[in-house]
């Protein structure tokens, strides 16, 4: 039987094969330490458990409308009026059945054959696939870890073309945890104004910042950069809510309902059950929220000091989500290997660390691990990884 073209072009997901690998390597009754996981370790809050059974116990398990429960798309109307001052219409908001849906089909309402989106590196693993799989092109731009893994206005500049419809922003970063700063944004804006090329920010981390740091949507800078804007978010992050797939798009009323034309036509709604939890997670305590950031900053402050240890690594620390993204090219030359992905094979072979490289987020010199673990596990993954690098370069 023959495959779609579409299907033919997608690139399989380096995040998945590492983890096949290492829960492969478990069930044989290895000791393994997993830090590919891109969600919290925490367990959704009681209060949104509770809700979500009420609802069940309440009769609501039939179908909804198809772009999302009129109370849950007013909740997070009241939820971007607290956190980012931005006035939504309940019209200008599609619930999803996750971020990942919201992406996807935002692109496929957005983009015709050879329509370009331009992706700054390192990116998330989904954004360049989701883009083909609508006929779209991919566009890269470079954030050079001197920058912060951060691209610049004049990047930006230089690769747009009479093609480009839409440019990627994910602030914080998945891979790399950073943030751009009001200025930053307020430049990239100026450029996609100019240029008339939408704005699509993924916004799933927001809640997950650390230090003096502070989340800005570029939204939020103005009313002409709100209008170019499509906000992608969710409560998988910020909740510890991943498995319940709720996610949502707001922007421009015409996308958005062309988005929910789309979704009638594939899942014809999110999961009733789940939006009464999301529905919880909003218009409940947000204590459980501070609660798991504070812990994943403890993480981050302790584990990076131990990290940048390791001989060969070297890393920028993360203003935001809960992954670290270590340059570590010297360590796998060092210790005899060609490449990254061949360090991280062996590693995960020999001391049994699960980590991601970095070639599957387009910068082939770094891995990715995530910290959204025990702490007593994220030390004794440092110390594998150390012990590894430092028997590989006596022996060779």
């Amino acid at each position: 039987m023959k495959l779609s073209k579409r299907v033919s072009t997608l690139t399989p997901s380096t995040t998945l094969a590492i983890t096949a690998k290492a829960k492969e390597l478990k069930a044989q009754g290895h000791d393994v330490i997993g830090l590919g996981a891109g969600e919290p370790d925490f367990n959704t809050p009681e209060h949104i458990l509770n809700e979500a059974v009420k609802a069940m116990k309440e009769g609501h398990t039939k179908y909804t409308p198809s772009g999302g429960l009129i109370g849950l798309k007013e909740a997070i109307v009241e939820k971007f009026k607290q956190d980012q001052k931005l006035d939504y219409k309940p019209s200008e908001i599609i619930v999803c059945t996750g971020a990942k849906h919201a992406l996807y089909t935002l692109f496929q309402v957005l983009l015709d054959e050879g329509d370009e989106v331009v992706i700054p590196t390192p990116y998330w693993v989904s954004y360049p696939e989701q883009v083909k799989l609508a006929g779209g092109t991919p566009v890269f731009i470079e954030g050079v870890e001197r920058n912060h893994f951060k691209i610049t206005p004049e990047q930006l500049e230089e690769v747009i073309t009479e093609k480009t419809k839409a440019v990627i922003i994910n602030s914080p970063s998945n891979p790399t945890g950073m943030l751009y700063t009001e200025e930053e944004l307020k430049a990239l804006g100026e450029v996609c104004l100019k240029a008339n090329v939408l704005i699509v920010s993924d916004e799933i981390y927001e809640k997950l910042i650390y230090g003096e740091n502070k989340h800005i949507s570029i939204a939020q800078l103005s009313p002409q950069l709100k209008e170019q804007t499509i906000i992608i978010n969710g409560v998988s992050k910020s909740h510890s809510m991943t498995g319940w797939r709720i996610g949502y798009a707001a922007g421009n009323e015409t996308i958005i309902k062309a988005m929910t034309n789309l979704a009638s036509h594939s899942t014809s709604n999110p999961t009733s059950i789940a939006q009464f939890a999301a529905m919880a997670a909003y218009n409940g305590t947000q204590e459980p929220v501070e609660e798991m950031r504070q812990a994943f900053e403890e993480r981050l402050n302790i584990i990076y000091d131990q990290l940048i240890q390791i001989p060969g690594f070297s890393c920028v620390k993360p203003q935001g989500a809960f992954y670290l993204f270590p340059n570590a090219k010297e360590a796998a030359t060092m210790t005899g290997y060609e490449n990254v992905d061949e360090f991280v094979k062996a590693l995960l072979e020999e001391e049994k660390v699960a980590i991601v490289p970095g070639s599957g987020f387009g910068a082939p010199e770094n891995v990715r691990l995530s910290y959204a673990t025990s702490l007593d596990l994220l030390e004794e993954a440092v110390k594998r990884i150390k012990r590894f690098v430092e028997k590989k370069m006596m022996e060779k």
